[in-house]
Formats: C-alpha cells, sequence, structure tokens
C-alpha cells in the first residue's frame, strides 16, 4: 500500500479512470525529473506545472483549457530533455483524454 506517498487505491473507488490516468502519469513525470541528474534552466517551471496538474487531478474532474496550458508549460520546459519524453508523452496522452471527451 502506498498511502504513505499521498496515491490512493484505484480498486475500491469510483473515481473517473481519466483522472486516476492523469494523476499517475503526473506522479512518474515528476519522479523522473526529480531523479534527473542535470539542472537545466526551465527546471523550476516543469516542477511548478507537475505539482498545479497533480492538484487539479486531486480536485476532481479539471477543466481543460488548464490542462492544456499546464501541458504547453511543461513540453516547452522540458520537451528539449530526452531523458523525460517518454514521460512528458504520458502526460500529453492523459491531458488529450479530457480533451476528446469535450469534443463529444
Amino acid at each position: 500500500m502506498l498511502r504513505s506517498l499521498g496515491q490512493r487505491p484505484v480498486a475500491d473507488s469510483d473515481e473517473d479512470p481519466k483522472v486516476a490516468g492523469l494523476r499517475t502519469a503526473v506522479a512518474r513525470l515528476r519522479r523522473e525529473l526529480a531523479a534527473h541528474p542535470v539542472e537545466f534552466p526551465d527546471r523550476g517551471i516543469a516542477e511548478d506545472e507537475l505539482a498545479a496538474l497533480a492538484a487539479m487531478a486531486a480536485g476532481g474532474p479539471p477543466e481543460t483549457p488548464r490542462l492544456r496550458r499546464s501541458l504547453l508549460l511543461i513540453a516547452g520546459a522540458i520537451g528539449s530533455v530526452s531523458a523525460l519524453s517518454r514521460g512528458l508523452s504520458e502526460v500529453r496522452e492523459a491531458v488529450d483524454l479530457f480533451a476528446e471527451q469535450r469534443e463529444d
């Protein structure tokens, strides 16, 4: 059980799977960024926006425009760091699921 890390079990919950997926992707990228040994100029921006995404995901279904804004800032901040590209792609895919919902 990972309760000490603030994670809740998903199986016993009525939580929206998109929100759970977003939370998982954001948490993974935050861990990868924290473990990345190289400092880069916009690292603080990426960390701040990932924290904002985590807070939005913890608060229930987030607003799609705000998700996209955070994603753009994160991508601009860490987009050239190839070691973080997979985690960034997972966050983008999670955000895209919210955009698809609005278009229906």
